[in-house]
C-alpha cells in the first residue's frame, strides 16, 4: 500500500508530504495506482519547479517506493501562496485516487 502523509504547520499550511510503500495493485511496470501516485507527486513538484521557479528539497529511495518533499519556511508571500495552491491540488487529486483505489492508497494528514 502506498501511504501519503501529509504534514501542516500551525497556520494549517503543508510544511511536508511524504510518500511511502507500494501499491501492488498490479504487476510491476504495469501499476496504474503507483503509476498515477508517482505522476500526481512527480508532476506537482515539476509544477512548482516551474511556475514558481523554485526547487524543491526532495529526498528519494534508490529502489522507488520513497519521496519526501519539504516545503522551505522563508519563501516570499506570493512564491508561498502558489506552492500550497500546487500542493492543495495535489491533495484533491490523491483524494480522487483513494476514493477509487482505497485498498491501494491511503492519504494520513498531521
Amino acid at each position: 500500500m502506498i501511504r501519503v502523509t501529509v504534514e501542516r504547520n500551525e497556520n494549517k499550511h503543508i510544511s511536508s508530504f511524504t510518500m511511502k510503500g507500494h501499491a501492488d495493485s498490479g504487476p510491476h511496470g504495469h501499476d496504474l495506482v503507483c503509476a498515477a501516485a508517482s505522476a500526481l507527486s512527480f508532476g506537482t513538484i515539476n509544477a512548482i519547479a516551474e511556475l514558481c521557479e523554485l526547487e524543491l528539497p526532495v529526498e528519494m529511495g534508490s529502489e522507488g517506493g520513497f519521496l519526501r518533499c519539504q516545503v522551505p519556511g522563508d519563501l516570499g508571500v506570493d512564491t508561498h501562496e502558489k506552492v500550497q495552491l500546487l500542493l492543495e491540488g495535489l491533495f484533491v487529486s490523491f483524494s480522487m485516487l483513494v476514493e477509487q483505489y482505497g485498498e491501494y492508497i491511503q492519504v494520513n494528514r498531521r
